[in-house]
This record gives structure tokens, C-alpha cells and sequence, in this order.
């Protein structure tokens, strides 16, 4: 039995809306008592889904009052960069919802990428819940996937030697510039209690479906087969 559901749309507009939608109704649900956490993921769905995301919760921003913002990775650059992930959700999603700062907790892209690994850990040890192997669970994360079939900042290259690593973030080097990054392990996105996956975009087609096999062929596959259950939306 397959460890995913495939919800196919007629464009990326569709997909993001739909994702949105999704996280807005799960937050209609949650207890407002305690911190929800969501990480968010970079790339041009995700820019697409924080402008769905802010449109649809512009009527109702009090959804987010208890909602912790983190990232399953950044590029090692400053929060004013171009190339953050930070930045795109905060020019995008953020800044229009009038998300307070203590709700948001970027990796520090500008600090030497293994402090910044451990000072993202420490931060979201002090929000998220905690399972019995002291692993951190995040309520819901949203990953996208590469050309390659990588998802966050793992990639191909690195096989499977750390799939079983237990940091909750380390630092990388990826093969596509920047190279300098952080990203969430296999273990801390297996360990969320959902994850929603955007595969938009063409040339992704032969990567989609490497990483809907059993076993699993790339770093998107690893990710999904380690978890009973996620949801991947996608256009192609």
C-alpha cells in the first residue's frame, strides 16, 4: 500500500489555492491553546502558495494567532536576500497577514551554517512537541521538489547514508548554487504529523514519478516512505 495520495490540478494557481486551502481548514480545527507549528519550504510554488495562503486568511488573520512559522531549509544568505526562503514568505505571507515576529523563526542564513543548524534546533525544540526518541514533530510541513527529485536541501548526491542521521537540522552543500544551506533531516520530516508536498512545474515529470516507486529512488521518495501517511498536490 502506497504511503501517499496524488491530488492531480490544471495549474499552479489550482495547486497552490488548494494547499492553502487545506492548511486554512486545518487551522479552523486546531486547539488555539497551544502552538501549531508549520514549517514552509522555498521555490516558485511556494511564493505562489503564500499569496493564496494570505489572500484566503484575509478575512479571518486571527487563525494565526498561535501559529509558529519554521523552514524545512534556507539558503545560507541574509533574511534581505533574494535567494531567502525567509524572505519570500515574508514579503509574501507575512507582511500582509501581519504575522507577529515571535511566530516566526527563520534559520539565520547570515551565521556560519553549523551555528545556524543548531541555534534552528534549539528554537524549535522550544516550541514544537517532543516524541519519545526526543525527536521534534512539527505539526505540518509543506515541501516542494526539485528537477532531481530532492526536497528541502536533500539531495541525490548524498545516497541514503543519512537518511538515519538524527539531527534535527544540519548544514549542506548543495549542488545547485547557493550551495552553502541548512535543511530539516529525513527524521524530522518523517516525524510531522503532516506534510503536504507542491510539485508544480515542467521537466519535474520523470522526477514525480522516480519518487512514487517502492523503494524509493530519490530524497523526495525517502521522505514520503518513511511517513504512513502524506499528501502530494501536483500540476504535471
Amino acid at each position: 500500500m502506497a504511503n501517499w495520495e496524488v491530488l492531480k490540478f490544471a495549474s499552479a494557481g489550482e495547486l497552490a489555492a488548494a494547499a492553502a486551502k487545506r492548511l486554512v481548514e486545518r487551522l479552523r480545527s486546531i486547539d488555539h491553546n497551544r502552538p501549531f507549528t508549520v514549517a514552509l519550504s522555498g521555490g516558485r510554488i511556494a511564493k505562489t502558495f503564500s499569496v493564496s495562503l494570505a489572500q484566503q486568511l484575509s478575512n479571518s488573520p486571527t487563525l494565526l494567532r498561535n501559529v509558529h512559522f519554521f523552514w524545512a531549509d534556507e539558503r545560507c544568505v541574509g533574511p534581505d536576500d533574494e535567494e531567502s526562503n525567509y524572505k519570500l514568505a515574508e514579503d509574501n505571507l507575512f507582511k500582509p497577514l501581519g504575522v507577529s515576529g515571535d511566530q516566526i523563526h527563520r534559520i539565520r542564513g547570515e551565521v556560519e551554517p553549523q551555528a545556524a543548524a543548531s541555534q534552528a534546533e534549539t528554537e524549535l525544540r522550544s516550541v514544537a512537541s517532543v516524541g519519545q526518541d526526543s525527536q521534534a514533530i512539527l505539526d505540518l510541513v509543506l515541501l516542494g521538489m526539485g528537477e532531481d527529485g530532492h526536497t528541502a536541501s536533500l539531495f541525490p548526491e548524498e545516497g541514503t547514508k543519512l537518511v538515519d542521521d538524527p539531527r534535527v537540522f544540519r548544514a549542506v552543500v548543495a549542488t545547485k548554487p547557493p550551495p552553502e544551506r541548512v535543511t530539516m533531516g529525513y527524521g524530522t520530516l518523517a516525524a510531522a504529523r503532516e506534510v503536504l508536498v507542491l510539485v508544480s512545474g515542467s521537466g519535474k515529470e520523470a522526477a514525480l514519478k522516480r519518487s512514487l516507486t517502492i523503494p524509493p529512488e530519490t530524497p523526495l521518495g525517502r521522505v514520503l516512505a518513511m511517513r504512513e501517511l502524506s499528501l502530494v498536490l501536483t500540476d504535471i
